[in-house]
């Protein structure tokens, strides 16, 4: 499995994280890691997420994308691991 690290920019809705989830999940990715910060003005938050699977990053990229609260997607890392399921 190849490892991802993306970087999420979104605004603060109760909802956003389950749609993020949800996403992720649908496109056939495992969620490895997880953090999430919320902005010093309290209206974004920022996620760090790892995720693997053998499905190409651009595809969980563009869906991301395309979700209404999230501001912005970065993918910054990938790296091949042996990940067991």
């Amino acid at each position: 499995m190849i490892e991802h690290q993306l970087f999420i920019q979104t605004r603060f809705r109760s909802e956003v994280l389950e749609r993020l989830l949800r996403v992720v999940r649908h496109r056939g990715f495992l969620v490895c890691k997880m953090n999430m910060n919320q902005t010093a003005n309290g209206d974004n938050i920022s996620i760090h997420l790892t995720v693997a699977s053998e499905r190409p990053v651009n595809l969980l990229f563009s869906q991301l994308s395309k979700l209404v609260d999230v501001n912005s997607v970065e993918i910054l890392t990938q790296t091949s691991q042996q990940i067991r399921a």
